[in-house]
């Protein structure tokens, strides 16, 4: 049988509308604070809703040279800022490592804004308008090019768009990378930044609320957008314990699921695929699991079917495991939500407490789960589960546990 490495988490990175860096954003996150506002960045005068989960006090400057920060979109920046974030959590001296052995995949769903900046300019001014700087930043493998770009790594890099499961399945490639021995380090999450092209869609979907979200709840009216990156550290444990550097957690196994059963909503024979997958890989049973984090998006559809795959998952003890949404609190970050939600179930694990789903008011039958209502609950959280979905069937689960 292979000899497979167990692979560990070390640094976490985080930008989000709660809280940038893992102590500001931890703080928030298990005192229930809401980070959705009125959206300032994009123009949004022709929607009805006007709220989502910005990052409002984001200075690129912070981990960017000035001179490069034009060259960037916001997507890259958040992404790379992210990333900084991450290196010098894990104490990882990267200068002097070969700079092949460091790998970043990163997950997103729309990529990089410039795209829609070139196609607004085209459509109203006409061809020769078009900024040609801005070219080279418009396309979606950008974000994890300016990341490697920007630290010298010159290993394997990946841009994984599939949609809002993108974060997770970034974490699982780098997994498999890490333990078959390809890489020393990965770089992996997501990363997303405000766009009019998902503003407008989703309300044309019919699938936004109108100022807050509402995860599991009976009159949830669906999703609030945000933004964000979230960034993990993965190594190989015989390299942490050689660094002597503390561990987050370690990831036991991913399930993936690209069961197409619907283009928009998900469906739950793919989710619970999913999560039967990550349980197999990881060599854990359904009992093992401690705490949950959901997908959570607070639509109608998505909760009712993610609840109903934990049901056939786990059965009669789905009332037992604290399943929270923390979306609730940070709104839907597309691509980097299973990267952020990543972050938030590693903190969870290292300091025995679940965040809560905040907004909860009214019990639904449907969904009659513990969600953990508005406010933290202490557990010691051995095994964690991250759920994660995407439009066309992109389901994703991971299983991390606490080391020890």
């Amino acid at each position: 049988m292979e000899n497979k490495r167990r692979v560990v988490v070390t640094g976490v990175g985080i930008v989000s509308s709660i809280g940038i860096g893992k102590d500001k954003f931890w703080e928030a996150l298990i005192s229930g604070k809401s980070g959705i506002s009125e959206i300032t960045s994009i123009d949004t005068t022709q929607c009805n809703y006007h709220y989502g989960g910005e990052v409002k006090d984001f200075n690129p400057q912070d981990f960017i040279p000035k001179r490069k920060i034009r060259f960037l979109g916001r997507t890259s920046q958040l992404a790379i800022s992210a990333t900084s974030l991450a290196l010098e959590d894990a104490k990882l001296f990267y200068k002097k490592l070969p700079k092949e052995k460091i790998g970043v995949i990163i997950g997103t769903t729309v990529g990089e804004r410039p795209l829609e900046e070139l196609v607004t300019t085209w459509a109203r001014r006409g061809l020769k308008d078009i900024d040609r700087t801005r070219i080279f930043q418009a396309a979606a493998n950008n974000i994890s090019a300016n990341i490697g770009i920007h630290f010298k790594f010159c290993g394997p890099n990946y841009l994984i768009p599939t949609a809002c499961s993108a974060g997770n399945y970034a974490i699982s490639y780098g997994f498999d990378l890490i333990r078959k021995g390809e890489l020393s380090f990965v770089l992996a999450g997501g990363a997303e930044a405000f766009s009019q092209i998902a503003f407008f869609g989703f309300q044309r979907l019919y699938a936004m609320a109108p100022k807050i979200c509402q995860p599991f709840d009976k009159n949830r009216k669906g999703m609030i957008l945000g933004e964000g990156a979230g960034v993990l550290l993965l190594e190989s444990l015989e390299s942490a314990i050689k660094r002597g550097i503390d561990i987050y957690a370690e990831i036991l196994g991913c399930g993936l699921s690209c069961d197409a059963y619907h283009p928009t909503a998900p469906d739950k024979e793919g989710i619970s695929k999913a999560i039967e997958k990550a349980l197999k890989e990881a060599s854990v049973a359904p009992e093992d699991i401690d705490y949950i984090c959901a997908h959570g998006t607070g639509t109608p559809a998505n909760d009712k079917a993610e609840v109903e795959a934990i049901k056939k998952v786990f059965k009669e003890r789905y009332k037992e495991i604290p399943i929270s949404s923390i979306k609730s609190m940070l709104g839907h970050t597309l691509g980097a939500a299973s990267g952020i939600e990543a972050v938030a179930c590693c903190l969870a694990i290292k300091n025995g407490i679940i965040p809560p789903t905040i907004n909860y008011e009214t019990p639904d039958p449907d969904c009659d789960i513990d969600c953990v209502p508005n406010k933290a609950q202490k557990k010691d959280v051995k095994i964690a589960l991250i759920n994660s979905f995407g439009p066309g069937g992109y389901n994703s689960s991971c299983v991390l546990e606490k080391y020890s």
